[in-house]
């Protein structure tokens, strides 16, 4: 019985597996957060017998050395990647076993020049095997291949087409292919299609690797198609090949009021957690809003600077606890303390700060009122302007006239860009808008927030079809 249970993280677009026979398991690029995959185990009644790695990964601090060190498991890593820990090394042509299973190592090279994959097979044959392809083969296309920077980005996708059209070829188009990035992660490229299930035979009628005839034009391409990803990758390499440790989970301190606005004025960052139009309406003067969701840890990793404390803001104390656990899978270990008391109280003597929201019909009665000038214009003498804060490839698709762009993502960096007016900042949800709402608001500036769809713009005329 090969049997595959599946621990998705949704908040970084990633999976990890649990593969058994039912009585003996090996886990697959686990999450930091290893009690998840502790309790399955147990609720399963398994013996963990191996921990293995597909390779040294860049969007997230595993839990792989973690889990094996408490379970008393093989932890298994491969050799090409450059991992200071594990029990045993891999690479092209290894085989493991775990029970009743057998596991075969193909050397994939493409997302990393170590990376591996692991096909997972019964001895008899009766269920199809199980292909678990790391950031190898996607849903319809394959991981990224310029993590490793600039100088490598090339030859990596070479590596990756072959990679991809190695396993198409050796494989039996029946085999269950089971990847860990390409559910929403910025180590996906090209157009991978999501889903829940996928096959060989599937991919070879979908995947951008295996429908490209030419290596060439697969490679310049892909390439072509790779834009920014979060700027804290560059700092989970280091901590993976060293094995981190199991994360701390406990409750964050609470902090006081007072210790909140010292934090502030000493350039801390005080995140609020509370849903975005609460955050506009009434906020601590100087803190962020990061709304609590599925892209609550990708964008304040993105953002904040590298080890600067924060502090987390929210309704309730399972909020702080749901930040606290995204936020130890990129490697901010502790909050340095948490509030769950009113805006009000937090905010002292000055009282809350608040900023407008509106949505693109909005816009469109203001710049009807500017004299048809798109993107910008005056209202009583005073300047406004529409800020875009999507990224580059969303912008090349189409934009506002007369709007200015600036990337969320390089906001900070680019602040003294931003025109001296008031900014009706938008994005292509509202997600990303009200985050760069709140550093414009925490430097002084004025906003409107437009919590609305781009394509909102798009039917009101606003922006180009």
């Amino acid at each position: 019985m090969l049997e595959v249970e599946v621990i998705a993280t949704d908040a970084l677009g990633d999976r990890s597996y649990v593969v058994h026979d039912g009585v003996t398991a090996l886990v697959i690029d686990p999450q930091r957060d290893i009690d998840r995959v502790q309790q399955l185990l147990t609720d399963r009644a398994l013996t963990l017998s191996l921990v293995v790695e597909t390779h040294r990964h860049n969007d997230y601090v595993t839990g792989g050395y973690a889990l094996a060190a408490a379970a008393g498991a093989t932890y298994v890593v491969p050799g090409g990647e450059d991992i200071t820990v594990g029990d045993r090394t891999v690479v092209d042509g290894d085989q493991l076993e775990v029970g009743a299973l057998q596991v075969a190592v193909l050397g994939t090279p493409g997302h990393t020049h170590g990376h591996v994959a692991y096909v997972v097979s019964e001895p008899d044959g009766s269920t199809p095997p199980a292909l678990f392809s790391g950031g190898s083969l996607l849903f319809g296309s394959v991981g990224r291949t310029d993590l490793l920077g600039p100088a490598d980005a090339e030859g990596l996708t070479r590596d990756q087409y072959r990679s991809a059209r190695r396993l198409a070829t050796e494989l039996p188009d029946e085999t269950r292919v089971y990847p860990t990035h390409g559910f929403g992660s910025f180590c996906s490229s090209g157009s991978a299609t999501g889903g829940d299930s996928s096959t060989i035979g599937e991919q070879k009628q979908v995947n951008d690797a295996l429908t490209t005839d030419d290596e060439d034009t697969f490679v310049t391409r892909l390439l072509a198609g790779l834009d920014a990803y979060p700027a804290y990758y560059a700092h989970m390499g280091a901590r993976n090949k060293q094995g981190p440790s199991e994360p701390d989970l406990s409750p964050a301190d609470v902090t006081d009021p007072e210790e909140i606005r010292k934090r502030i004025a000493a350039g801390e960052w005080i995140v609020d957690l509370r849903e975005r139009r609460t955050f506009a309406a009434a906020h601590v003067s100087g803190s962020v809003s990061v709304a609590l969701g599925t892209q609550f840890a990708t964008y304040l990793g993105w953002l904040i600077p590298w080890e600067t404390p924060v502090t987390l803001i929210a309704d309730t104390p399972e909020q702080i606890a749901d930040a606290q656990r995204q936020l130890v899978r990129i490697g901010i270990e502790r909050p340095a303390g948490s509030s769950t008391e009113p805006v009000a109280a937090l905010a002292g003597e000055d009282g809350p700060r608040s900023y407008p929201t509106a949505n693109f019909a909005d816009l469109a009665q203001r710049q009807q009122a500017a004299s048809g000038q798109p993107g910008h214009g005056h209202d009583d003498g005073h300047p406004w302007v529409v800020l875009d804060v999507r990224r580059d490839d969303e912008r090349a698709a189409g934009a506002i006239p007369g709007s200015v762009h600036v990337p969320l993502h390089s906001l900070i960096e680019r602040i003294d860009e931003v025109p001296e007016a008031t900014l009706w900042v938008h994005c292509a949800s509202g997600f990303r808008a009200s985050i760069a709402a709140s550093l414009l608001d925490r430097a002084g500036r004025d906003v409107v927030y437009l919590d609305d769809e781009y394509s909102s713009a798009v039917q009101l005329g606003l922006a180009p079809s």
